[in-house]
C-alpha cells in the first residue's frame, strides 16, 4: 500500500512552489499602502534554482566559474568546451525536506560530450518529485494518491570563439504538474509548460607562474530561464519563469604537483520584476472632488502605492527588474545574492570544499554554510555536500546530505 502523508503539510508545500502574480489596473486619487506587502520576489517552477549537484552544492551553490564537469549544464554549459574528459554521465540525487518528508527529491541526469578540441555538445534532465499525497473526503474514505511533480529537458552546445573563451547555448522545456485530479474544482487545471533557452560564455587563462606558486584565471555568465510565462489553466494567472543572471569569478593556486586550491565567487540575481507596494486606493468617480468609502466602486483595494507593473512579458520584465525596486537603488542592491566557495585537491584523488551563501533577509534570507567531499578514482567520480542554514529562516535542504556520481569516458584533453 501507499504510504499516506499529512494533507496539510503537502498542500502548504504546493502553495509554496506555485505562486501567482496579481494583475491590477486602476487610476490613482488617495491611497494608503498595506503595511504587510511583502516584496520577495517568486516564480513559477523555482526547482530549477535548487542546486542539484553535490560539488558546486558543496562551494555555497556555486558553478558559474568554476572548473568544468559533468553536471555544467545547470550553472554554465560553455565550460564544457574546456571539460578534461571526452565524454561523462552525472547523475545526483537530493532528498528535499528531508526532515518532514521522505518522498520529495530532486534528481538530475547529465551527460556531455566533448565533440573536438573546439566544441561539446551536453543533455539533461531534472526531475522534482512532490511525494505522494493521500487525499480523502471523509476520515473513512478510500484515499486517493496523488503524486504533483515537475521536470526539465534541455540541450547545449557550447564553442569555443577563442583559445581561452567560450559560448553556449542552451534550450529547455519546462513542464509543472500540480494539479491534483480529486480536489473539487479542479477540472479546468492542468499541467504548465514552457520553454526557455539559456545564454552563457566562460574564460579561462593559460597556467601562469607565479614566485611561490602556479596560478590559472577563472571567470563566466550565464543568463538561464529567459523564456515565457508559465501558467496552469485559461483563467488562472501567468507565472514568470525563474530568469536568473549568474556572473561568477575564481583563481587556482596549483601549489605543486599534489596541490591545488581554487576559490571562487559569484552573484546571482533573478531578472524578475519585483512586487509593488500596494494599497487602499480611493477613487472620484463623479469628479466633484470628493469620495465616498462607504461605496464600494470608489475603492480599489488592490492598487499600486510605489513601484511598477509586473504584468509585463518576460522580455520587458528582464529590463524591468534593474529599475523597479520601491525601494530604490538600495533595494536593487538586495536582490543579489552572493556566494564564496573553496575547494582543495591533493593529487586529484581527493576534494574538500567549503563555502557560504548569502541573500538579504528582506529579499528571502537564505543564508548558510555549506561543506562537502570528493573521491576521483581512475574514471568515476564520487561527490558529497552538507547544508547548514544560519538563517533565522528553515533551509529546506537543512541536514541534507546530497550524492553525485560521475563516469568519464573516452580520452582526455590537455588543457593545461
Amino acid at each position: 500500500m501507499p504510504k499516506t502523508h499529512n494533507l496539510m503539510k503537502k498542500i502548504l508545500l504546493l502553495s509554496f512552489l506555485s505562486i501567482f502574480i496579481f494583475e491590477v489596473s486602476a487610476q490613482e486619487t488617495v491611497t494608503i499602502p498595506n503595511s504587510s506587502d511583502s516584496r520577495v520576489i517568486t516564480t513559477g517552477v523555482p526547482f530549477v534554482l535548487i542546486a542539484a549537484d553535490a560539488r558546486a552544492a558543496g562551494m555555497g551553490d556555486i558553478g558559474v566559474a568554476t572548473s568544468a564537469d559533468a553536471f555544467s549544464q545547470q550553472w554554465n554549459p560553455a565550460k564544457y568546451a574546456f571539460a578534461i574528459s571526452k565524454q561523462a554521465v552525472g547523475i545526483t540525487y537530493t532528498p528535499y525536506l528531508s526532515q518532514l518528508v521522505n518522498d520529495i527529491f530532486l534528481g538530475n541526469l547529465t551527460y556531455y560530450n566533448r565533440l573536438n578540441e573546439r566544441s561539446a555538445v551536453a543533455a539533461s534532465f531534472r526531475y522534482f518529485s512532490l511525494g505522494e499525497i493521500d487525499i480523502r473526503q471523509g476520515p473513512n474514505d478510500i484515499g486517493i494518491i496523488e503524486e504533483p511533480n515537475e521536470l526539465t529537458f534541455d540541450v547545449s552546445y557550447a564553442l569555443r570563439l577563442s583559445e581561452r573563451f567560450s559560448m553556449a547555448v542552451t534550450g529547455r522545456y519546462l513542464r509543472s504538474d500540480l494539479k491534483l485530479q480529486s480536489v473539487p474544482n479542479a477540472d479546468d487545471a492542468s499541467a504548465g509548460s514552457s520553454f526557455a533557452v539559456d545564454i552563457s560564455g566562460y574564460y579561462q587563462s593559460e597556467e601562469i607562474a607565479y614566485n611561490d606558486f602556479d596560478g590559472r584565471w577563472r571567470a563566466g555568465f550565464n543568463i538561464s530561464n529567459l523564456g515565457p510565462k508559465i501558467k496552469y489553466d485559461e483563467a488562472g494567472q501567468e507565472n514568470f519563469l525563474p530568469t536568473n543572471l549568474g556572473l561568477g569569478g575564481g583563481f587556482d593556486f596549483i601549489l605543486d604537483a599534489y596541490n591545488k586550491i581554487g576559490v571562487n565567487a559569484e552573484v546571482n540575481k533573478l531578472l524578475v520584476p519585483t512586487p509593488p507596494i500596494r494599497g487602499r486606493e480611493f477613487i472620484d468617480n463623479d469628479n466633484d472632488g470628493e469620495y465616498d468609502p462607504t461605496i464600494d466602486e470608489n475603492i480599489n483595494e488592490n492598487a499600486i502605492v510605489e513601484g511598477s507593473d509586473p504584468d509585463v512579458n518576460f522580455f520587458k520584465g528582464v529590463f524591468q527588474s534593474f529599475g523597479d525596486a520601491p525601494g530604490g537603488f538600495s533595494e536593487e542592491l538586495k536582490e543579489f545574492t552572493w556566494a564564496l566557495g573553496a575547494e582543495y585537491w591533493y593529487q586529484d584523488v581527493f576534494a574538500f570544499r567549503a563555502g557560504y551563501f548569502n541573500e538579504s533577509e528582506d529579499k528571502g534570507s537564505r543564508k548558510f554554510l555549506s561543506l562537502g567531499a570528493g573521491f576521483r578514482y581512475t574514471a568515476i567520480n564520487i561527490d558529497i555536500s552538507y547544508l547548514f542554514s544560519t538563517s533565522r529562516v528553515r533551509s529546506p535542504l537543512e541536514g541534507t546530505l546530497r550524492f553525485g556520481l560521475t563516469f568519464n569516458f573516452g580520452d582526455e584533453y590537455d588543457e593545461y
